[in-house]
């Protein structure tokens, strides 16, 4: 599978509920963490989604927000915790490298000016928030 995502983070489906259109897709992510897709039926139907099978969430770096105050409400479903692991600044944007509890790694590209007002430096905790309609899900063929 090639994408131009930055990340596609691979899993095993934990759970499928479906309501009249769309599906709540569970993930265990490999190395711990979870992530919730919510997608079409018709999506989840086509790509066979059932508890145990191997899919990967696949999230767009735009579509990433990171967070320092891990205790914040929100209503997206997805809080990611990791680890700083490398800024590049950009002239507007920055690329936010968070390395994840489990060894992978998640991309954010954010504004230069958020990356300022949070302070983000290399081996600080960070949690990235990701809305679950933000999160595609894939499988191998």
């Amino acid at each position: 599978m090639k994408i131009s995502a930055r990340n596609a983070l691979a899993g095993t489906v934990t759970k499928v509920t479906r309501g009249a259109v769309n599906a709540e897709v569970d993930l265990a992510l490999k190395g711990g963490g979870d992530v919730v897709a919510v997608i079409t039926n018709t999506s989840a139907d086509s790509l066979g989604l059932k508890e145990g099978k191997s899919a990967y969430a696949i999230i767009k770096a735009s579509s990433v927000m990171i967070s320092k105050d891990s205790g914040v409400k929100l209503s997206a479903r997805n809080a990611l915790g990791g680890t700083v692991s490398s800024v590049q600044d950009g002239a507007v944007d920055s690329e936010v490298t968070l390395k994840l509890g489990g060894g992978s790694s998640l991309v954010a590209i954010i504004t230069k000016d958020s990356v300022k007002s949070l302070g983000l430096k290399a081996g600080e905790a960070a949690t990235a928030i990701v809305k679950a309609s933000s999160v595609l899900v894939g499988v191998d063929h």
